[in-house]
Parts: C-alpha cells; structure tokens; sequence
C-alpha cells in the first residue's frame, strides 16, 4: 500500500499580508498529479488544513476541490483536524464524505475507530486539547502526552487485529524542531510527547511541525507544503510516499516563491552582485547601517520588490534598542513581557496564572467553535 503523508495546509494563511492561496493551489495540484503518477492508495492529511477556525471562503472552495480531485485521481483521503482548526466546522458532512471515501475524524472518541484499507487500518487522532479530554478520559493530568497515551492504548488493542496500522496525530513529539509560524500549544509546559507514546503501530504521519523531519523509522512530520515564516529558509517543503514495509521517499513540492534573509548596510545590499540571485524572494532584511537611511524600504524594493519585512541593527547598538522577537513565542510570555514593560516590574504569581488560564480558556472556546 501507498501512502502520501501531508499535513499543515494552513488554507487561507497570509504571508505578512501576501496571499499564498495561488501557491496552496499550485500544492493541490502537484499532490493529486503525484497520486496519480505514483499510485497512491490513500491520502494522509495530519491536521491544520485551515489557518483559523473561521476560514474564508476561498479557502473552504480550495478544500472542497482538493479532496473531490484527490477521490477522483483514485485516492481515499484521511484527515484530521489541528490545532488551528474548528473540529466542528470541519466535521460538516462527514458522514456523507465518508460513503465517498472521505475519512474526516475531528472527534477525540472516534481516535481509535480505524478506516479500513484494505488490510491496513488507519486511526485518526484529531488534535487533542488536554482540557477538554481530561475528565471525561479520567486522565492522570492534564497534560498531552495524558491524553495521546490514552489514545494510543486503544488504538493498539483494536490494531492488533489488522496486518498493519497507520496512526496520523496533530501533536508535538520531542525532539522535534519548531520554526517561527507554529502556534504555541503549551500548557503549564507539558506540550511534548515522547515518541515512544507512538510504539506499536506500522505508521504514524505526523502535523503541527512546519519543517519535514524524521524521528524514526517509521515517525515522521511531513512539515508544510510552503514556507509560512522567515525561520523556514532552507526547508524542503513537501511530502512523505510511504510504502507500508518498504520505506518512505520525500517529494518536493513546487516552490511558488522562494524565501529569504539579507542582512549589511543598504548600500552593499543595493550595489552587490552577489544578492542578484535573492531579486525574485520573498525578503526578511536587516539594515546594520549606524545611521537609520532614509526611505530604506522603497529603495530596497527598487531591487528587491518582493520585500516583506525591514528592521533595523546598527552595529554597536545597545542591547536594549534590539527589537523583541513576537512570532513564535508562547502568547502567554508575550503577555507577560507586556506587562513587565507597561509596568516596570514583573506581573505577581496570581496575575501570572489568571493570564494563563484566560489563554487557555481561550484556546478551548476556539477548538470548541
């Protein structure tokens, strides 16, 4: 059997306001031309298919026509729902997507209901909020690996009746390495979960990390088919052709436009022939000029249009003119560094769990929507 791992589709993401949905549309394209021309018996969407849990409209159309071109080109399709998705918004119809050979599983109880294959199964293990299994699972802590344990215990005793299992998880195993565009998942600090939670199983196709990463033989992220922060310069972005008992290749996805970082004085970078090549990129830059120039960002687009984002680092500037780092940190210690700037001292023990708990209750409403 033939697997396309894939995950992180982000639908209807932004790139410091560019719209990516022409490149996520171009990634459709490539995933079923790929299904078609490598056989592949079924599809493995591990969760985030959208950005938010209320996507726009052009990107629920951009949904609809990737899993009815995928069913068409001869795959079954499995998908979860991430952390940035509203499990109930894309739960709509599932039931009747699944007589088509849609497999959507958005529901923490049904982890453990396998889509038969063939003789493989597959389990689909939705993102899971700690918060909102715990009671009901009777968990030991509110914590993930708590709640993929439990999970994984059911999986494996009904697995044992199949010739092979294959998990998909939306979920951070450690070890793994972030990049900048992930949305911090933490609780208390108990985000991770120990790859050996996933022992047992044939497969398991991981989402929630962006950059493709293999933590074992058979664990693997396929990260996001485009680059959605600076941090991802130098990934290969793509997916993971499984075959069940015969190994895993990567294939690359189309590169609509790459992504980069330039960092000197705003004369070297304007003049250098050896930035020629960044002309057509996306562009992060760092001026290190001692004096801020002037008009900096229209000239720097006069060679380079595609720039996105300027700062600025004068060599032999205090440390405390260097701008703060927002993207990718957790909301909670952005929070908390707010306070402590408005202030001018840190926010007291019972401040700082009252502003934990509202993020997380947060959290749970916008899984909940």
């Amino acid at each position: 059997m033939r697997i396309l791992h894939t995950s992180d589709w982000h639908l209807g993401r932004s790139f410091h306001r560019e719209s990516l949905l022409a490149g996520q549309a171009a990634f459709v394209d490539h995933l079923v031309e790929t299904v078609r021309s490598e056989r592949v018996d079924v599809v493995a969407v591990a969760g985030d298919v959208y950005d938010r849990a209320l996507p726009p409209v052009d990107a629920v159309a951009l949904l609809d026509e990737a899993l009815a071109r995928l069913r068409a080109a001869g795959a079954r399709v499995v998908l979860i729902s991430g952390n940035h998705d509203s499990a109930l918004r894309l739960r709509f119809g599932s039931a009747l997507f699944e007589a088509a050979g849609v497999h959507v599983r958005t529901s923490p109880d049904r982890s453990w209901e396998p889509v038969t294959v063939g003789d493989v199964a597959f389990y689909g293990i939705p993102y899971l909020e700690p918060e909102l299994v715990r009671a009901a699972w009777e968990l030991p802590d509110r914590s993930h690996t708590a709640a993929i344990t439990y999970a994984m215990d059911r999986i494996r005793a009904d697995a044992a009746r199949h010739r092979a299992s294959v998990v998909l998880s939306h979920c951070f195993v450690t070890g793994g390495q972030a990049s900048d565009s992930e949305r911090d998942i933490s609780v208390g600090g108990v985000a991770y979960v120990p790859l050996s939670a996933f022992d047992g199983v044939s497969y398991v196709a991981l989402g929630h990390l962006h950059g493709r990463q293999r933590m074992s033989e058979t664990v693997r992220y396929s990260g996001s088919p485009l680059a959605y922060s600076f941090s991802e310069v130098g990934h290969v972005k793509g997916s993971w052709l499984v075959t069940l008992g015969g190994g895993a290749e990567f294939v690359p996805a189309p590169v609509p436009r790459p992504v980069g970082r330039l960092r000197g004085e705003l004369e070297e970078l304007l003049t250098s022939p050896r930035h020629a090549a960044y002309e057509d990129h996306w562009l992060q830059v760092v001026l290190t000029d001692a004096v801020r120039p002037k008009s900096a960002m229209d000239r720097l687009r006069a060679r380079f249009p595609h720039t996105l984002a300027l700062s600025f680092e004068p060599v032999g500037a205090a440390l405390a003119a260097q701008p703060v780092r927002l993207s990718g940190r957790p909301e909670a210690e952005v929070a908390l560094d707010f306070v402590r700037e408005v202030r001018g001292e840190p926010a007291a023990p019972e401040e700082e769990d009252l502003l934990r708990q509202a993020i997380e209750a947060s959290r749970v409403k916008e899984t909940m929507a």
